[in-house]
């Protein structure tokens, strides 16, 4: 399941790049700024803000489901199913209603990236994989992989690395870059923010490093979370010594997701206060440079 590819990307690897957005995580990141890639299944959006009053253009489509009152829609997500979604795409004249992921066509997808094939071949770029997380897709991310990899172009994948290791290897002999989220190393705390386990992570950060993949790793810096001095020395500690990393990515809180949420229509648990911390920022770049690694700050 797809749910975005995004091309002329520079900020997901080397060079420009097309990103591939598969659905699917098994995290459930407080913060998470692609709500939207979370589930595996198709998702209905709605910004009521485009919704023209007295169509029923929807209603009518999908009666079960979706009612229309004098104030407003009335969407019951939870009794959608795939034909009312195929019969929901492309319906709304102004967009309020929109359809996240299709299905992936691994000939329509690839035709797609290599349109830009000089691009990546000029800058050292080529294909990323994001989401969601794309080894939730294991069979999928490694025929794309492998497909970038014999196309002649640059592979990368941007990961949480969540996953049973039986999910990531088959991928790993198509793959040039790891780019890996390196959340926290604290067991509960991890647990507590995100619901998952600290120690899946670091173990396949860990099993990544034995295979000689290069790695490099990104740190979204969360207030309340991570973003203080103890959990940066902490997590660049394990990035440097244990895994013997090169190159770290801090990434500083935004908020520019949360809007997401309301078209889902489902809460939002994070700060609502974008990480405005230059002193925290500079002591990352600082301590990381200092155990010999390359820090830089993505905005």
């Amino acid at each position: 399941m797809l749910f975005n590819l995004q091309r002329y990307s520079t900020h997901d690897g080397p060079g420009i790049r097309s990103v591939v957005f598969l659905k699917g995580c098994s995290l459930g990141c407080r913060w998470c700024q692609n709500p939207e890639s979370r589930s595996r299944q198709q998702e209905l959006l709605f910004d009521e803000r485009l919704c023209l009053a007295g169509c029923t253009l929807c209603s009518e489509r999908c009666p079960h489901a979706i009612t229309r009152t004098p104030e407003t829609l009335m969407i019951q997500r939870t009794q959608l199913t795939a034909a009312d979604f195929e019969a929901l795409n492309g319906c709304c004249p102004t967009g309020a209603l929109s359809i996240c992921g299709n299905a992936l066509d691994l000939d329509a997808v690839m035709a797609e990236v290599l349109r830009d094939k000089p691009f990546y071949l000029r800058t050292g770029g080529g294909l990323t994989l994001s989401g969601g997380e794309p080894f939730m897709q294991p069979e999928i991310a490694a025929a794309l992989l492998k497909r970038g990899r014999e196309a002649g172009i640059h592979t990368a994948v941007e990961s949480c690395l969540h996953t049973p290791w039986s999910y990531i290897a088959p991928s790993l002999p198509w793959l040039d870059l790891m780019l890996a989220d390196l959340k926290h190393v604290d067991e509960v705390r991890f647990k507590q923010w995100t619901d998952g386990s600290a120690k899946r992570v670091m173990d396949n950060f860990r099993r990544l490093a034995a295979a000689g993949t290069a790695i490099t790793v990104r740190v979204p810096l969360i207030p309340e979370f991570n973003a203080d001095r103890a959990s940066i020395r902490a997590i660049t500690d394990f990035a440097a010594d244990e895994v013997g990393v090169k190159e770290i990515h801090f990434l500083p809180y935004h908020t520019l997701g949360i809007n997401k949420y309301h078209l889902l229509d489902v809460p939002y648990h994070a700060s609502r206060t974008p990480l405005d911390d230059p002193e925290l920022l500079a002591y990352a770049e600082d301590y990381a440079s200092a155990k010999g690694l390359t820090a830089i700050l993505r905005g």
